[in-house]
């Protein structure tokens, strides 16, 4: 997922892996990669998640795993990356990522029942965006005009 896009629908990216930060760096660099690559080499999500590669006991490593995460760091969806086939597609996380955005947005389907109404009423609460002289503006910090809540 590339920055710009992860930035633009609110979302965030992050890899943990067993090898040491030299190796993490390394791969990530390799790969062009903007987002954090964090090291656990002590393999404590391994344990905790109880997610041991057992078929491969000399390097020890975690079974590759895809988290799609609401917020509260909820899991909406595991992708068990054992094998190749077991890994998500850009689609599916696209997929799990449109529902969560869903579940969260009363605005994402703008033809839902009553946001029209809402909107002609005032009622700007729900919507992301809020109209400045007939325009809207997307918020992305604090509370004024052009910034995010």
């Amino acid at each position: 997922m590339h920055t710009s896009t992860s930035a633009s629908t609110y979302t965030r990216v992050v890899v943990i892996s067993t090898d040491n930060q030299l190796e993490i760096n390394e791969f990530r660099d390799s790969v062009g990669a903007q987002f954090p690559f964090l090291a656990d080499p002590e393999r404590i999500v391994q344990k905790d998640l109880d997610i041991v590669e057992y078929t491969d006991p000399v390097h020890d490593p975690m079974i590759p795993h895809t988290f799609v995460l609401a917020p509260g760091l909820k899991i909406r969806t595991i992708y068990n990356g054992y094998w190749y086939w077991g890994r998500p597609t850009v689609a599916e996380l696209h997929r799990d990522l449109r529902e969560v955005m869903r579940a969260l947005r009363p605005d994402f389907d703008l033809s839902a029942p009553g946001l029209r109404e809402a909107w002609d009423r005032g009622e700007r609460e729900q919507f992301l965006v809020t109209p400045v002289e007939g325009e809207a503006i997307r918020y992305t910090e604090g509370t004024e005009i052009g910034v995010k809540r």
